[in-house]
Formats: structure tokens, C-alpha cells, sequence
């Protein structure tokens, strides 16, 4: 899959996300489905971003720290909830939502 192919699925997903009204249910385990959704096409994402050969890893490097935060939300293994002190929804979600931004303004075509 090309960059641009992989951003534009990652792109779409994190759309859907906020279409479908985000995750609001503040319990945990509520919202574990949405980061598992959020996580594919980010993976996805960053295979291509590897594969991709007209810039160096060094271009990527901020895309890469946060799809790797989003991987160490995940890696929790469940959705901690919005109110645990130790939630792992902002390194999920907000971290999904600073990548669509910065894939907006680094574009590759």
C-alpha cells in the first residue's frame, strides 16, 4: 500500500471515529472496539511510511513517535477508562488525532 493510500484509510478512520461521536462513555472497557480501530490502519500507515523511499526515516520521525504512543496505549491490553489516573485513551486517541494532523501538513504525494 503507498503513503498516500495508507493516510487516506488512517485518515478515514480517525473521520469515522469523530462522525460516529468519538468515545464519550467514560467507563472503562467501553471504548477498547474504537482503539482497535484506530490502531490497524496506523500500523498499516506506518508499514508504508517504511516502504516509502522519496524521504528518509528522519522525515517520519514525529509520525513514528506517535504511532508508537498510540501502540503503548494499546499495549495496555484494555481501555483503562476516561477517569483512571493512568487512562490510556489520550495516548490512543489524542495521539491518533496529532497524526492525522501531521500527516496534513507533511504530505507526500
Amino acid at each position: 500500500m503507498s503513503v498516500a493510500d495508507a493516510t487516506a484509510e488512517f485518515q478515514a478512520t480517525v473521520t469515522k471515529f469523530d462522525t460516529d461521536g468519538g468515545c464519550l462513555d467514560k467507563a472503562p472497557g467501553t471504548c477498547w472496539e474504537q482503539m482497535q480501530e484506530l490502531i490497524e490502519p496506523a500500523r498499516g500507515l506506518r508499514k508504508a511510511m517504511r516502504a516509502e523511499k522519496s524521504v528518509g526515516p528522519e522525515f517520519w520521525t514525529d509520525a513514528y513517535a506517535l504511532i508508537d504512543k498510540m501502540e503503548n496505549g494499546i499495549a495496555v491490553g484494555e481501555d483503562k477508562g476516561a477517569l483512571a489516573f493512568d487512562t490510556n485513551r489520550p495516548d490512543v486517541f489524542g495521539s491518533a488525532h496529532d497524526l492525522a494532523e501531521w500527516l496534513d501538513e507533511h504530505p507526500i504525494a
